[in-house]
């Protein structure tokens, strides 16, 4: 155990605090506008519009219409949040982690998604990390590995990077956070971090 605990824990979003599906968010919002999940994917995907939405460089609208154009029908956010929703699972005890883990800490996410994500978190969970917690590279204009991302989170909420600890499952996450003078692990799995925080001094 170390001897001065963290006093911000900063997690990522997906493959740690939720467990996420593309292929059940492809198939759920396949289903709702009755196009093949192969070619939601690869509106989704392969050419990067997903990409340039979570960095921001695409407003909800403009992302909203340029799905549609390449799916060629109607994109409603409804369906965009449900098939977000469906592709998320997070475990009660992970939210019970994050309850006794606020007592010992203060507790954000940094994430590299859009601003629609937050609507669409399974609701145990926003109720132990609110809105206000959770910061997205969209926002933020930057995206992690990138070291300011980082910082600029860290700072926000009024932390020192040294006594910050970061959790990712993207190895290259982690290093992007160390190179910004975080303390960061590697987590395996969904809610895998008992462990890490036991061994951090707070647990």
């Amino acid at each position: 155990m170390i001897s001065h605990p963290p006093s911000l824990v900063l997690f990522d979003l997906d493959g740690v605090l939720v467990s996420y599906s593309h292929r059940i968010r492809v198939e759920t919002l396949g289903a709702a506008i009755g196009r093949d999940p192969d070619v939601v994917f690869s509106a989704l995907f392969d050419d990067g519009l997903e990409s340039r939405y979570d960095a921001g460089l695409l407003t909800n609208a403009q992302y909203m219409q340029a799905l549609s154009d390449v799916l060629g029908c109607t994109i409603d956010t409804p369906n965009w949040l449900a098939a977000r929703a469906a592709s998320m699972q997070c475990a009660q005890d992970t939210c019970d982690r994050i309850k006794a883990l606020a007592g010992r800490a203060d507790v954000a996410v940094l994430t590299n998604n859009g601003p629609l994500v937050l609507d669409s978190l399974p609701a145990h969970l926003v109720n132990v990390l609110p809105r206000e917690r959770i910061f997205c590279s969209h926002v933020l204009g930057v995206s992690k590995p990138a070291p300011v991302a980082f910082l600029r989170v860290v700072e926000t909420l009024g932390h020192a990077p040294q006594r910050t600890l970061f959790l990712d499952d993207n190895y290259a996450n982690v290093e992007g956070a160390r190179s910004a003078g975080l303390q960061a692990e590697q987590v395996q799995s969904p809610g895998g971090f008992a462990d890490i925080l036991r061994d951090y001094g707070l647990a």
